[in-house]
């Protein structure tokens, strides 16, 4: 197998006339599914689109735009989903570094994808499906000169320099990843899978080649549901879901929102949860409703395609108040290296997370550099070549053999799911006129980012600016203002002792 479309169209086979997908407008069987993907590829080769081509996705989620996914995918390039939130200035830095062939949009976002992307080759997905027509022999051309290695999805991560970062995966991670995933947690044909992340965030790989792999069926959840609990709860009710595969904050809007208290999901049987550091009351609250699901800490970066690895949760891990990031997924090699790069084996010892397999992204979309710093020779081994992902996470060992995950070993965090470099926030509040330097810090306690800064600029303009050019989930939710910035015996900013000053434990 070398194409992730071969799932599409076995299950195409298998099971054709079974609902694959809904939006909470339309639903499409796998039949419809796969015509709708070859039409959209039949119109991207058309268009220009060729072997490892970017196709750009402007748009929220829906079947739709899975069809204009899976539809680039045929054409022989790949899709990278541009986020309809996304600051002007971001979106020039991603579209500079994307370069995309085409950009895809639906009727509602048509007006402001005209306006965005101005001197782009610009198409509307609902016209598309309704009027280009199946190009089988280009399909089928297209599809022979593809190989496992092809790029399949980029997805753009902060960037610790304030551009952000393109990370590329090809067909052959997602299709060694996708199997054992379903296979280790007994995901089937039979399951419902509530899709809660944006199709830009990775969560979203496994719910969609998830449905494709097994014949299961994708329900997506609008964003807007997660502001809405009534709404979403009614939702995952109506819908029957079995599989949750959230983030770890689209869970606690639940237990905050008492969304349990007004409608129980009861046909759940698997939660699966990742991003952050799932808070124990919260997955208490969960099982005070759900008590016979089994809940799944699952840990990965985008880099190393979705996840590396597991854990079951059980009740002494929820009275120890830590719940284990636990051990590798088959076919992946996750390890420890202390700061001399030697094997971290013994229990309560911290080490960098580093991964190697199949699993490993390409790397990140036209930029070396960056590449070469993450993606390394293993230091452990001087035989042949051997490509490891350094994390930057740190873990420690429990008796039994699993990892715990114990932090950052940079200034990268991980805040209401998404994964923050702060150097790209210290970034952009330096292009801010009258600020002299800049320390973005996070409070995991109050689960907020803190920017302190020197200079004359006045804190209410600096949160407007960064409110322009940052994501809300990047915004800091305190500004604090000093004469000049402390400096260690080194010369940097000494973060510690701002960490102090702001009262961040």
């Amino acid at each position: 197998m070398k194409n992730i479309l071969e799932w599409l169209e076995d299950s195409t086979v298998r099971y054709g006339q079974r609902n694959a997908c809904s939006d909470t407008e339309h639903t499409l069987t796998f039949e419809q599914l796969r015509h709708n993907a070859e039409t959209a590829g039949s119109f991207f080769l058309a268009n220009g689109v060729t072997k490892a081509s970017p196709v750009g996705i402007y748009a929220e989620k829906g079947v739709g735009v899975l069809s204009a996914m899976l539809g680039a995918v045929y054409a022989g390039g790949f899709y990278c989903i541009l986020d309809t939130r996304q600051p002007k200035e971001r979106m020039d830095q991603i579209l500079a570094s994307l370069e995309p062939v085409i950009i895809v949009t639906d009727e509602e976002h048509k007006a402001e994808a005209e306006e965005r992307f101005a001197g782009h080759p610009l198409c509307v997905i609902e016209d598309v499906l309704r009027t280009a027509v199946i190009q089988k022999e280009a399909l089928a051309e297209a599809r022979r000169k593809a190989q496992d290695t092809d790029p399949l999805y980029v997805n753009f991560t902060s960037g610790s320099t304030g551009t952000p970062k393109g990370v590329a995966v090809c067909h052959r991670s997602v299709i060694d990843f996708i199997p054992r995933f379903a296979g280790t947690f007994g995901i089937n044909q039979d399951d419902v899978l509530a899709n809660q992340a944006p199709f830009d965030f990775d969560v979203s790989v496994k719910d969609i080649y998830t449905m494709l792999y097994t014949g299961a069926h994708m329900q997506m959840v609008p964003r807007a549901y997660f502001s809405r609990p009534t709404d979403l709860m009614d939702l995952l009710y109506d819908c029957r879901a079995t599989v949750l595969t959230w983030a770890v904050s689209a869970l606690c809007f639940v237990s905050i929102m008492n969304g349990l208290d007004y409608k129980c999901p009861d046909t759940v049987h698997k939660v699966l949860f990742s991003g952050e550091i799932m808070p124990v009351k919260h997955l208490k609250k969960w099982k005070q409703y759900l008590p016979d699901t089994e809940y799944i800490n699952v840990y990965g970066p985008t880099e190393i395609t979705c996840n590396c690895t597991w854990h079951i949760v059980t009740d002494a891990d929820i009275e120890a108040g830590e719940i284990p990031i636990g051990k590798a997924f088959d076919n992946e090699d996750v390890f420890l290296l202390d700061e001399e790069d030697r094997l971290v084996t013994e229990p309560g010892v911290p080490g960098e997370i580093c991964v190697s397999g199949t699993c490993l992204a390409l790397g990140y979309y036209r930029n070396a550099e960056a590449t070469s710093r993450a993606f390394v020779q293993n230091p452990l081994n001087d035989r042949w070549p051997q490509r490891i992902y350094r994390t930057g996470d740190l873990a420690v060992y429990n008796e039994d053999g699993d990892l715990l995950y114990k932090g950052r070993r940079d200034h990268q965090i991980k805040h209401l799911g998404h994964r923050i470099e702060l150097g790209e926030i210290e970034a952009q509040a330096q292009k801010k006129e009258g600020v002299q330097q800049a320390a973005a810090l996070y409070d995991a306690k109050r689960k907020r980012i803190v920017l302190v800064y020197s200079g004359t600029a006045d804190p209410k303009e600096l949160s407007g600016h960064l409110k322009e050019v940052l994501p809300a989930y990047m915004c800091p939710g305190k500004i604090l203002q000093k004469e000049q910035m402390p400096l260690n015996k080194n010369g940097k900013i000494d973060r510690n002792l701002l960490k102090t000053e702001a009262g961040i434990a």
